[in-house]
């Protein structure tokens, strides 16, 4: 069902977007959203460096207390961020929403799915000629990747802190390349958040907020993606950051 209202105009590009003025409603939402996610993103990262830092100091016993925290930390960034790019994806799928999109950048990630998810991402996006289309398969992308990588950092976490492999080095390089990740997913999240919102309708700003409070609801069922973090200090640079 299509809403009735006029779409607002859309940038040229996502670098237009992200430079351009949000009306009072819209800046709140956003504001409100992306503190959200700031703040669960830096409990964790602060978290995770002192681990590692306590690890790099010769303290083993400590920053496995340390690391087992990132857990929980983890899950408290990944569950929103995740029901907020499913929210996205639903309301542009139902109301037809045509925001801009660009494409994922390899370059940005550690991991090699995060690499080879992002090189698929590009290609596809000289395939699907339609903004909307564009726009869907990216969120879709990072909402994968957000579940998988949530996955991956948490299983290797609580190993860790449990004693549960053979191979401590490459976990603690695991949960530090997932963390890594996790951040570029996060800032991609947040333009293309801004981006939705600049396409986005007033009228239809109350539906996206419901939809956005029920797709961020507990979803344990759906941790394993169908298809198919970095220290704080080091932030990457998407779009107009």
């Amino acid at each position: 069902m299509k809403d009735c209202d006029r779409t607002p105009t859309r940038g040229r590009s996502v670098k237009d977007d992200w430079r351009a003025w949000l009306p009072a409603a819209k800046a709140q939402v956003f504001d409100m959203q992306v503190h959200r996610l700031e703040s669960s993103y830096v409990m964790l990262s602060v978290s995770l460096d002192e681990a590692l830092e306590l690890r790099h100091l010769g303290h083993p016993g400590k920053s496995l207390l340390a690391v087992g925290i990132t857990s929980g930390l983890c899950r408290l960034l990944t569950q929103p961020l995740a029901g907020l790019l499913r929210a996205l994806s639903e309301h542009a799928k139902h109301y037809g929403t045509i925001p801009n999109a660009a494409p994922l950048d390899p370059a940005n990630f550690q991991g090699h799915r995060g690499q080879r998810s992002a090189r698929m991402s590009g290609l596809l996006s000289h395939v699907l000629l339609s903004h909307r289309l564009q726009f869907l398969h990216k969120v879709s992308t990072l909402e994968d990747m957000v579940v998988d990588l949530s996955k991956d950092f948490r299983h290797a976490a609580d190993d860790l802190a449990e004693g549960n492999t053979l191979n401590p080095g490459k976990m603690w390089a695991d949960v530090d390349a997932d963390h890594y990740d996790l951040n570029t997913c996060l800032r991609e999240a947040i333009v293309v958040f801004k981006s939705f919102l600049i396409a986005l309708p007033d009228g239809q700003l109350g539906a996206f907020q419901q939809t956005v409070r029920e797709q961020s609801q507990p979803q344990e069922n759906k941790l394993s993606s169908p298809h198919r973090v970095i220290r704080h200090r080091r932030m990457t640079a998407i779009a107009g950051e």
